[in-house]
């Protein structure tokens, strides 16, 4: 699925169409260079699964918690992490086998790690304000 925006104020649509899309999935990747509105993204998303609590990045803790309207919802940046010990020593299976929402930045740091089934968002940069976002079950 791919869906073309103009300005930020389409993601609230892009992100109820994610969910849609996803369907019984709880497990979303999250792929685009740098600067690309991962993290943006995520916090639009995070509101329309019903997550009250101010949304940021865990560029440094590795991963945020919240509590939302369908379960717990846990987002990862694993942009920092030096090797994969570190994703062990956080605990990732509880994490990404436990039932809760799992959104993951940078997942190919800890690609050996992830489940079998998940959600693929891609966001491609078309120019500072225009973004593409490819959707896939992987």
């Amino acid at each position: 699925m791919e869906i073309a925006i103009n300005n930020l104020s389409d993601l609230p649509s892009v992100a109820a169409q994610l969910l849609t899309f996803a369907g019984e999935n709880k497990i979303f990747i999250f792929d685009g260079d740098m600067g690309a509105g991962k993290t943006t993204f995520i916090k639009t998303f995070c509101q329309v699964l019903g997550v009250h609590d101010v949304v940021s990045s865990p560029t440094y803790s590795i991963v945020n918690e919240y509590d939302s309207a369908n379960g717990p919802v846990y987002h990862f940046d694993f942009y920092r992490i030096k090797d994969i010990q570190e994703a062990f020593d956080l605990g990732y299976e509880e994490y990404f086998y436990g039932g809760g929402i799992c959104l993951i930045e940078w997942p190919e740091r800890v690609a050996e790690l992830l489940p079998d089934h998940l959600i693929k968002t891609e966001i491609n940069i078309v120019d500072e304000s225009r973004r593409v976002f490819n959707f896939s079950k992987v």
